[in-house]
């Protein structure tokens, strides 16, 4: 069974709705219930794959060690970094084993996962959190409505949620949103995306007719960046409703990205819980580590450095392979080109004017869908069939 995908699936998630919304509507507590289902759901899917479900249940029991020992002396900078790496090592075994072909720790969610561990660990040592009940902890790493494609959410968010009491008035309004989020989200994965996905059509480059041959590549470049928003954002949708659904207020992952101006605009609108936690737990301690030790003379040169790193590391986290990490490389220099761009004169002089932000609009979605020409791999072929 996949989530989000089978139709077994679906009958599933229908009774589970139903037993939530039996216990949300009568004032219940739906904290052990989301708990359970989770566990169960993600049992199911792991089912069919076995090896898998053993890697996932691993890295869920090293999480949970990994913050259980760094808690008892939260400040020790060896016993952090050991911890640290402890929950890094499976998704970097995975992603090393990918380039040669093996899944080694590999299971699906394993990126995400990752994510919620190390921000548990990193906040932890930065005093933030200061304690964390096991199963509370547990249900935040298994819970199966973002355990594959998120979006991230937080810890200390999703711990408010599980402890404040929800009037039963609050949850029908949840509940009904959540059941047309996830109404909304099927119609963009299984109509829409697939409409999209069926434009997206390889075809070998023809140098006897160039401008034939450029014009199908642009169509397939923009299908393929059209068919992932849809098919990501309906699932997202998806998952954000039977969150909802549980009493959790899974944060918006998508925010109209096709009407962004300019790159960092973009990405504030595209996968925004990916784009917030590298913000925070990547991009700006990286700025304040280069600031303190004064590497660049320049303020401006030390942010678009962090920039380039910080996207890197997004294309590397997708995978190892040439493709990713020069999507993530390509997006670092835009965005480090764009904050030079917003400083200059010209951009605050006209920001504000219609034909400015037309042509900003144009320029923008131009680089975006070229963006998604190379994580496809469509450029990458080209050049190898050439």
């Amino acid at each position: 069974m996949t989530l989000f995908s089978d139709p077994s699936f679906f009958i599933l998630l229908s009774g589970i709705i139903a037993g939530a919304a039996a216990l949300g509507l009568t004032g219940h507590s739906l904290k052990r219930y989301g708990l359970v289902t989770s566990l169960l759901m993600l049992g199911l899917a792991f089912f069919p794959t076995p090896v898998q479900g053993l890697a996932a249940a691993l890295h869920v029991a090293i999480a949970l060690v990994a913050l259980r020992v760094l808690l008892r002396d939260p400040k020790g900078k060896a016993r952090f970094r050991l911890c640290l790496a402890a929950v890094l090592a499976p998704l970097v075994i995975y992603k090393v084993g990918a380039v040669f072909g093996q899944n080694l720790l590999g299971f699906l969610g394993i990126s995400y996962l990752t994510f919620r561990a190390a921000q548990m660990l990193i906040e932890a040592h930065d005093g933030i959190i200061r304690e964390a009940s096991q199963l509370d902890t547990l249900y935040f790493l298994v819970f199966f409505p973002t355990f594959t494609s998120g979006p991230i959410d937080r810890s200390r968010r999703f711990q408010e949620d599980l402890d404040r009491p929800i009037e039963r008035s609050e949850y029908a309004e949840m509940l009904a949103k959540g059941i047309l989020l996830i109404m909304g989200g099927m119609v963009y994965k299984i109509v829409f995306a697939a409409v999209c996905n069926r434009y997206n059509v390889a075809e070998a480059w023809d140098a006897t007719n160039f401008w034939f041959s450029l014009l199908i590549q642009v169509k397939n470049c923009y299908a393929y960046g059209l068919y992932l928003f849809f098919d990501f954002a309906g699932y997202s949708m998806m998952a954000i409703g039977t969150s909802l659904c549980l009493g959790i207020r899974t944060p918006r992952n998508f925010r109209a990205p096709f009407l962004a101006t300019s790159i960092s605009d973009f990405w504030k609108r595209w996968h925004i819980t990916l784009s917030e936690w590298l913000r925070d737990f990547v991009f700006m301690r990286l700025l304040r580590g280069l600031m303190r030790r004064k590497t660049f003379k320049s303020r401006l040169t030390t942010s678009q450095v962090a920039l380039i790193c910080n996207m890197t590391l997004m294309g590397a986290w997708h995978g190892l392979t040439p493709d990713y990490l020069l999507y993530g490389l390509y997006h670092g220099l835009l965005l480090a080109a764009n904050t030079a761009w917003e400083k200059g004169a010209f951009h605050k002089r006209h920001r504000h004017q219609t034909w400015y932000r037309v042509c900003s609009w144009f320029v923008t979605m131009q680089l975006v869908f070229f963006g998604f020409a190379l994580f496809s791999g469509q450029l990458s072929k080209l050049v190898k069939g050439a």
